[in-house]
């Protein structure tokens, strides 16, 4: 079948690579790509926040699946409108997509459905926020209700952090999202992601990772969208993994299905491994990014048939295996990111990196000139994936590729981001 994929960024590049390399993709249209996903399929300019030109778009180019990449296109409903017209879509309809698009939404169904999380407080207006941050006090996470881009979070170390992100959501730092702010406790334990597949009813585990989102060496700097991850997530043991599926991921489905908006699609769970348990810290309704590439690295069955298999309500009939390799990418970031960053720099040796099934180099933030020359179109530029038997083989081998990539002035090495830190004995 043909099939059309939305989004251009680093996960959207990796899903094209997957897709195309499935033995049921005719034709791959991506809308509107970048520059490494041309090499992949055919990028098409499209107004994908317009459901009507997309659904004419799929019924001119006989287009058998929609795959919405980001979340801003689910939480406004994309998936609801192909549906209804008839074109199979993977990806939650509105209301279940509400676990991104709200995360007061998702902290209050945790409280219907006895999920563990931290502990609470929603508001619509600073003073009674702050009111809350006094009563608790610090360290405490203020969060920005809806999407921000992954930068409407903030782990306050101070009361005064907490009070300036409060001021920062209501005076419109991150626009809508802002209007209203969840305050949390402050969970500590280590950090892990799991992914899940849905078809409403069923749930399949995917698999796990962890990513880093300060942008600087050494832990430091702000937080981003993201700038480096691995899977497998060493703390995620099948102990674990089988709790979080019973005590989160399995309710939340069940939930939303009693609730008549049943969840389809991948179910992206942000965790807390404390010393209670596994909690929920987040859910993304989507692949995550950069997580998406180091999860379809290691991904050794179709990810069409699994899409299609949640579209279908046969995910009991399917199952995911994983190459045993660890898969990780580190992100090189444009100078001045996550703030005002440098555009236009041409990237060159990209070429000689190629050929290597072990290393793949997902493109984020790029574009091509009229030369057919690869650009530097976005904050988060390149993503140097790659495969080995531990975390510190596989990070040598991606730092070892971007040793080779001649390095243009737009890109500040320190901006790399993460060095995946590995004991001697190859664990991370």
């Amino acid at each position: 079948m043909n099939i059309l994929l939305i989004g251009s960024g680093g996960r959207e590049h990796a899903l094209a690579w997957a897709i195309v390399n499935s033995p049921l993709t005719g034709r791959l249209h991506v809308a509107p790509g970048n520059a490494g996903i041309a090499e992949e399929a055919t990028c098409v300019a499209l107004d994908t926040s317009d459901p009507a030109a997309v659904i004419a778009y799929c019924r001119d180019h006989e287009i058998g699946l929609v795959v919405v990449g980001p979340e801003g296109p689910l939480v406004a409903g994309l998936v609801d409108e192909l549906m209804d017209a008839g074109i199979k879509a993977f990806g939650p309809r509105k209301a279940p997509a509400s676990l991104e698009g709200s995360k007061g939404f998702t902290k209050d169904l945790c409280a219907r459905a006895a999920i563990p999380t931290a502990a609470y407080g929603r508001f619509t207006d600073a003073a009674a926020a702050k009111a809350y941050i006094a009563k608790v006090g610090a360290p405490i996470v203020v969060k920005a209700d809806g999407l921000a881009a992954g930068k409407g979070v903030v782990v306050a170390m101070t009361e005064a952090e907490a009070l300036a992100a409060v001021d920062a959501c209501f005076d419109g730092e991150f626009g809508a999202a802002g209007a209203e702010v969840v305050v949390e406790e402050f969970l500590e334990g280590e950090e892990a992601s799991l992914f899940v597949l849905s078809d409403g009813r069923n749930v399949l585990p995917l698999a796990s990772a962890q990513d880093h989102k300060r942008v600087g060496e050494g832990d430091t700097g702000p937080n981003t969208g993201g700038m480096g991850a691995y899977s497998p997530a060493p703390v995620m043991t099948p102990e674990l993994t089988e709790r979080a599926m019973r005590e989160i991921v399995e309710p939340t489905v069940a939930t939303l299905a009693a609730e008549g908006t049943p969840f389809v699609g991948v179910l992206y769970a942000g965790l807390m491994m404390t010393a209670d348990g596994p909690k929920l810290i987040e859910y993304n309704v989507r692949f995550g990014d950069p997580e998406c590439q180091v999860l379809m690295m290691r991904l050794k069955d179709d990810i069409v048939t699994l899409m299609l298999a949640c579209i279908d309500g046969t995910l009991d009939k399917v199952g995911a295996r994983w190459r045993d390799e660890v898969a990780l990418t580190v992100v090189l970031a444009a100078n001045g990111y996550p703030g005002v960053y440098d555009k236009g720099t041409v990237i060159h040796g990209l070429k000689a990196l190629e050929g290597d099934p072990a290393l793949k180099v997902f493109h984020a933030g790029t574009r091509l000139d009229e030369e057919g020359r690869v650009l530097a179109n976005g904050g988060r530029v390149l993503n140097v994936t790659a495969l080995g038997r531990t975390v510190a083989e596989a990070r040598e081998r991606a730092y070892a590729a971007i040793e080779r990539i001649d390095w243009p002035e737009g890109f500040c090495r320190r901006d790399i981001g993460w060095r995946a830190v590995a004991r001697e004995d190859g664990t991370a």
